[in-house]
């Protein structure tokens, strides 16, 4: 095993909670077998993203007797990557490491994630050989990696993974993002390149279903392009100029059959595919536009990351409610 692994680091897991209240119990003790083993000191921050079950209450009785056991609790559902962040800027120790709430993530691979960091990546995924997911969902989250590889603009982004370590310095780089829209992956490549991945055992989900369906995942992949990256907009202004030589063209043969046979194009289907075309294009385009224009206006007005209402830990002592939006710091 690697010298830094053998030392040990401390390690702070963050977890987002979504309604997992009969995984909690099991996730925990698994934790706190496995944690031991790879770390000197560690820390396990369960964020509570407004789940409607039992969940915090769960966490509550889970941290009596565990120290290194944290609780957050968020006023409402904000989304994983905002409950992960809320809990990554709460993070204490030196390397990060993030994963689900259904044990499909198994605690005992932390070790493995360890070893490929010590090879001097500072952001490694663990990724599954086979997920346990349903051929649409499959499908969702393909397109979705091809989304976040143009916003990374990082070949590793085929490898992303909810099951990730990396170190917690590179929180610096995104420390003033207060965007409701949060990608984590994306934020990462702000403070490094040192990406890596290896494959790791991916367990089936033991009750419950997952709560990212098809639509979800796309909508995902749709904010992450227009809130991380200018492609669709380059592909609005190249989609107008191919049309605009389309139509170019287009008139060039019309004008040009006049003058050559005298005659004009005949048939009203020709005139309205010409016309169904451009209008499609520019609708689109708008539509694009708007997008972008969303984003500015929900940035602009203030509207928070997350909102969390109670923090439990350090013995059970309990914090208030703590906001984070654009201009806070």
């Amino acid at each position: 095993m690697d010298r830094e692994v053998q030392a040990q680091p401390s390690l702070s897991v963050v977890i987002p909670v979504y309604n997992s209240e009969a995984t909690l119990r099991d996730l925990v003790a698994r934790l706190e077998a496995a944690l031991p083993l790879v770390a000197k000191r560690f820390e396990v921050l369960l964020v509570n993203d407004g789940s409607r079950d039992n969940s915090w209450e769960a966490i509550c009785k889970l941290s009596v007797g565990r120290p290194w056991l944290r609780g957050i609790t968020l006023l409402r559902n904000y989304g994983q990557h905002n409950a992960l962040l809320c809990g990554i800027r709460a993070a204490r120790h030196e390397l990060i490491v993030t994963m689900d709430d259904d044990l499909q993530h198994p605690p005992e691979e932390v070790q493995k994630l360890l070893v490929k960091m010590a090879e001097g990546h500072d952001v490694v995924y663990g990724v599954p050989e086979t997920e346990q997911h349903g051929m649409f969902r499959d499908l969702a989250s393909w397109l979705t990696k091809l989304a976040l590889q143009n916003a990374m603009g990082a070949a590793t982004a085929r490898r992303v993974s909810a099951f990730r370590i990396f170190r917690t310095r590179l929180r610096e780089a995104f420390a003033a993002y207060h965007s409701p829209n949060v990608c984590l992956d994306v934020l990462l490549t702000w403070g490094t390149p040192r990406f890596g991945w290896l494959v790791v055992r991916h367990e089936a989900r033991p009750v419950g279903a997952s709560n990212y369906s098809f639509y979800r995942l796309l909508t995902h992949a749709m904010n992450m392009l227009t809130g991380f990256s200018t492609m669709p907009l380059q592909l609005a202004s190249l989609m107008g100029f191919g049309l605009a030589l389309f139509g170019v063209v287009v008139l060039a043969y019309v004008v040009g059959r006049y003058l050559i046979q005298g005659a004009s194009v005949p048939g009203f289907a020709f005139l309205a595919s010409i016309v169904a075309i451009f209008s499609g294009a520019q609708l689109l385009c708008l539509g694009i536009i708007g997008e972008y224009l969303a984003r500015m206006h929900f940035t602009m007005m203030g509207r928070p990351t997350y909102v969390a209402g109670q923090e439990i830990g350090d013995a059970g002592q309990s914090g208030g409610v703590a906001a984070h939006a654009p201009g806070q710091e």
